[in-house]
């Protein structure tokens, strides 16, 4: 009598084996399907999508010189100066133009590189961190006035905050500090530490007026 299995025993194990067999079914799918997802993005990134994304090998004007780089369609300019063009004081933070950290001049305007495909660039000159700095490493009054006043706490933000200020200070070259303030107001800074980086922007500024009258 001891070897008599009970039917209802045999149907409850059965269902629990079938049941733990459609769970690890369904892990084991979704994991493919993840799997597949980031392989195809993957791809997209490297660029082995299929045809169809226009001209990849473009020249773009980058601190006065030409620089040649494969730019992907959908490109950002932040993404090609760091990582094709190897500019990497260009930096990225929240990546849809509302810190400032990736702030370029594009013909002497202020814009945000991270919201700026590369392929719209070609006709006009980029001015980065890298290219404020003179020749014979001279730096811009700007950044001078940052090493003057120590303005900066983890400097994350700081060139994107130095570019809008070179640029401001080229039509405003004696600001007041509201008005100074004003015009970094496109610019965060996440250790909050905007007192200090005023004072030394308008250091910045006190140096290039002095560089003019020199």
């Amino acid at each position: 009598m001891s070897d008599i299995v009970d039917p209802k025993t045999i149907g409850s194990r059965l269902h629990m084996a079938s049941r733990r067999d459609f769970i690890k079914g369904v892990i084991a799918g979704g994991a493919a399907v993840s799997s597949a997802g980031y392989l195809f993005r993957a791809s997209a990134l490297l660029g082995q999508t299929a045809g169809g994304t226009g001209e990849r090998l473009v020249t773009i004007n980058v601190n006065g010189q030409q620089r040649r780089a494969d730019v992907m369609k959908q490109e950002t300019l932040a993404w090609t100066l760091r990582h094709k063009l190897g500019l990497t004081g260009t930096k990225l933070g929240c990546d849809r133009a509302e810190c400032g950290s990736c702030t370029v001049l594009i013909d002497g305007v202020p814009r945000y590189s991270c919201s700026v495909l590369t392929h719209t660039v070609r006709d006009t000159k980029v001015l980065t961190i890298e290219g404020l700095a003179s020749p014979d490493g001279t730096l811009h009054p700007v950044q001078q006035g940052v090493i003057d006043e120590q303005g900066f706490q983890c400097a994350f933000c700081m060139p994107g905050f130095i570019m809008s200020a070179v640029s401001f200070l080229k039509t405003n070259p004696n600001p007041a500090r509201s008005e100074l303030a004003q015009g970094l107001s496109g610019n965060l800074c996440r250790c909050q530490d905007y007192d200090k980086i005023l004072t030394a922007m308008m250091r910045g500024a006190e140096n290039m007026r002095r560089a003019i009258r020199a």
